[in-house]
């Protein structure tokens, strides 16, 4: 196949505009900084951003290559089928019981990143441990993302995929770095924009195309061989409702979420945003879903595309741009390349944003050098960015493993970090013994499970774990089992280390995390004289 020289003319051009709007944002957001805190600017916006941006931009950070594609595939596939779509709904709940329970709580204390109030309950220390789950998660998933966008280049405009992973990270690294968040979510509008626009142009042809049947037809008569609706069967329905649950909850303590709510100018403003892009994020997976319809309904031998379909060849993953380039005329194909591109950018910044603001914020500023002054912790941010942006594209020309990697550290998120984010807000009376013992079952829970995609074998074996095709799957809802437990530990245990130390139980001088410092009813003696000998100073003050 020839290079594909109008749709790599258009594509610069899509990202010769992106970039241009990140500049101009970039340049707005310093006009906009006088008075303002400049970290504040580039991590939430200066808390500034009105709902019609916030709106977009939050919704355009889930709406990512990854989403658009991996919902297509699923469709697609005879194993899974639209029974097994479970992003779209799962993010719009996630998005809505986030912005019922936990907007208010971050907003009101007017934090920066997920971090903080953590850092806040367990101290810092702690704070650093459980750092680490969401920076790998958040690297991982930019590589994944610049991976998939260099494939489909490599598909539709026959370009080499490590040229495509460059240029699409230097892009993105570049206007990120010019205006943090203003250059984010200004691209996100765009991107948004050209994702809606450009698929449902693609539809129409893709439908019609004389090798398509229609889709009602072929989801509908049981003679049509794998029906795209798919069915869920008995023994897999603990995995569907593990997989449900890890992408409601496992999706809140994400600091790509809070970065966005918190940017809004009031908490009102912040959760009607969150509840408005779960709804977007949801419509927004219509059109992959008629596309991953399509592609199931197609006889592939009546394309250029040849005799073996792309299940056969093992290029489901590539189902969507597959059916743009040859369902679809060249011309209407290049427009739905740029909406995957657009895709995977509005969610590779947000991703490579995220990472530094948690890096400059709560590892550099708060642990590294105290004393630091905003412009610093500004340049920690930059650098930082562009360390992590480096590392993601490297890491992204091992495509498959770099998503096996990113899968891992969102079930470490949702184990891990969800319940600690929970106890934190809602159970302030919990303490860093409590977040260390839940840190370390959780972790060694998870791990201990395996993960066939990295053929790590499993040392747990739950209910219904079962051997297929060699390899060991656990059918069993262990992720959220896991979960749970992590937070019975937390609560259990912080209660049993303050009354230990309450009733003396424990030497308080072992208390090295110092939970008793505020917490306690029974304070020391020294401190009580302390506190006795203020209040006298301040009442003779007060009769002079």
């Amino acid at each position: 196949m020839a290079l594909n020289i109008p749709g790599l003319v258009s594509l610069s051009v899509f990202f010769m505009l992106t970039l241009a709007i990140g500049i101009w944002a970039s340049w707005k957001s310093k006009k906009d900084q006088q008075n303002r805190n400049p970290t504040e600017m580039a991590m939430v916006g200066g808390r500034n951003i009105n709902v019609f941006i916030g709106l977009f931009t939050a919704t355009a950070t889930w709406v990512g290559g990854a989403y658009i594609n991996g919902t297509a595939e699923i469709v697609y596939l005879p194993s899974k089928g639209l029974l097994w779509v479970q992003a779209p709904l799962g993010f719009a709940l996630s998005l809505i019981i986030g912005g019922f329970f936990f907007v208010n709580q971050m907003r009101s204390k007017n934090y920066v990143t997920v971090m903080d109030p953590l850092q806040e309950t367990y101290g810092n220390v702690m704070g650093s441990l459980l750092f680490i789950p969401p920076l790998l998660g958040e690297v991982f998933w930019f590589a994944a993302i610049l991976a998939s966008l260099g494939a489909t280049m490599r598909v539709v405009l026959n370009i080499s995929g490590s040229l495509a992973i460059i240029i699409s990270a230097c892009t993105v690294i570049l206007y990120t770095l010019l205006g943090g968040l203003y250059s984010v979510a200004y691209t996100d509008v765009i991107q948004l924009i050209f994702i809606t626009l450009s698929l449902w142009v693609c539809i129409p042809f893709a439908l019609m195309n004389s090798a398509t049947e229609s889709i009602y037809y072929t989801a509908t008569h049981q003679s049509h061989q794998d029906p795209w609706i798919g069915k869920i069967e008995k023994q897999y329905l603990g995995r569907w409702l593990d997989d449900f649950f890890y992408l409601v909850l496992g999706s809140i303590p994400w600091q790509t979420y809070f970065q966005r709510v918190l940017s809004a100018a009031l908490p009102g403003q912040a959760r009607l945003i969150s509840y408005l892009s779960g709804l977007g994020c949801f419509s927004m997976a219509i059109p992959s879903v008629i596309i991953g319809a399509v592609a199931a309904s197609t006889d592939w031998n009546q394309t250029s595309y040849g005799l073996l379909s792309p299940l056969e060849r093992g290029e489901s993953a590539m189902v969507l741009p597959l059916v743009l380039h040859y369902l679809c005329p060249a011309y209407i194909s290049i427009v739905g390349l740029g909406a995957i591109a657009a895709a995977a950018m509005s969610s590779a910044d947000s991703a490579l944003l995220s990472a530094g603001s948690m890096f400059a914020h709560n590892i550099y500023r708060k642990i590294l050098r105290k004393e630091a002054t905003d412009t610093e912790v500004l340049w920690a941010m930059r650098i930082s960015m562009l360390v992590f942006g480096a590392g993601a594209a490297g890491l992204a020309f091992y495509s498959t493993s770099v998503y096996d990697l990113w899968f891992l550290s969102g079930e470490l998120v949702y184990a891990l970090l969800f319940p600690q984010l929970c106890c934190a807000l809602f159970a302030p009376s919990t303490n860093t013994y409590g977040s260390a013992a839940g840190f370390l079952v959780g972790l060694l829970l998870r791990l201990m499970a395996g993960e066939p995609a990295l053929g790590i074998p499993p040392i747990i074996c739950y209910p219904a774990c079962c051997l297929v095709n060699d390899t060991y799957r656990q059918l069993f809802p262990f992720k959220t089992f896991i979960m749970l437990l992590t937070l019975g530990t937390i609560v259990v245990v912080s209660y049993m280390a303050t009354a230990l130390f309450q009733r003396n139980l424990i030497p308080r001088r072992w208390d090295v995390c110092n939970i008793m410092g505020g917490t306690s009813t029974l304070m020391p003696l020294q401190q009580m004289e302390k506190q006795m000998g203020s209040s006298v100073v301040a009442l003779e003050e007060n009769q002079a």
